[in-house]
């Protein structure tokens, strides 16, 4: 039967216990910023980000065991000690496990945009998720989101702009090296891409 549990040489991260946040201490032992990405997919981008900037903490969530798996073995293959892996629901993640005041940079590129109307209501970004991502930023931190689904894409723009507690900035765009397999498989379509910062 198979488990859910990591192998020993392993960046997979499962807390002691699933009602409350977690500690960054519980997933590195040294001060860094911590970002995270959020539906982490296949992992290119977080492997080659991460890659790119040792001296930041990065945590990956997404709520497929497969996908989790395969980047484990990638990140222990190429002794990416700077990752840790989560595997969970984006939004119960965001709204119970990520301490607050923890997170210098989210990146939430192409989550599912649920494109019937009657299935909007499955989406990541609403009101409440914003109070919860706003609870677990630091001072200044970021987020940014690329979606290839134009009117998901506006949706979330208009909510952020609408919220006080951010301030619109330079949209974020990986390099080429870093661009997700999701983007790299649909690049003849137009990206919707934003980013925020929490206000001081």
């Amino acid at each position: 039967m198979k488990t859910d549990q990591p192998h020993s040489a392993s960046v997979r991260f499962i807390p002691d216990q699933w009602l409350y946040p977690f500690s960054v201490s519980d997933l590195f032992s040294d001060e860094r910023p911590l970002e995270v990405d959020v539906g982490c997919g296949k992992g290119r981008f977080l492997l080659e980000h991460a890659a790119a900037h040792p001296d930041v903490h990065f945590l990956g969530v997404d709520r497929m065991l497969r996908r989790i798996r395969k980047i484990d073995k990638k990140a222990v293959r190429r002794q990416l000690t700077n990752i840790r892996l989560l595997r969970m629901d984006a939004c119960y993640t965001v709204t119970h496990l990520i301490p607050s005041n923890s997170v210098s940079t989210y990146y939430l590129f192409f989550p599912d945009p649920w494109p019937k109307k009657k299935h909007h209501d499955n989406r990541l970004f609403d009101p409440p998720f914003l109070d919860a991502m706003a609870d677990t930023f630091l001072p200044g931190g970021s987020l940014n989101f690329a979606t290839d689904h134009l009117p998901y894409f506006e949706e979330v723009r208009d909510l952020l702009r609408r919220d006080a507690r951010f301030e619109e900035a330079t949209p974020y765009e990986p390099p080429p090296q870093e661009k997700s397999d999701f983007e790299l498989l649909f690049m003849d379509r137009p990206i919707g891409r934003c980013s925020f910062k929490k206000r001081d």
